[in-house]
């Protein structure tokens, strides 16, 4: 299926609001293995929320580095 891919990663530092924003088109088979394959580091969690409309959100830390990856069909 093809998305559209929003990949946000939070800044940690305290007082700072901005975050870097990735906006990417592609075709996926599988979006559990797409973020799988960001989830490197010694201490990992991810969680996933189904959205209407088939789209997929997931909140992501590794390491402490903050993600969210939200994919909306097209």
């Amino acid at each position: 299926m093809e998305y559209e891919i929003i990949r946000e990663i939070f800044n940690s530092c305290s007082g700072n609001q901005m975050r870097d924003v990735f906006v990417d088109e592609a075709e996926i088979a599988d979006v559990d293995a797409y973020v799988r394959g960001f989830l490197v580091g010694s201490s990992v969690s991810c969680e996933r929320r189904d959205l209407p409309g088939g789209g997929v959100e997931y909140d992501v830390v590794t390491d402490g580095l903050r993600q969210r990856f939200s994919f909306t069909p097209l």
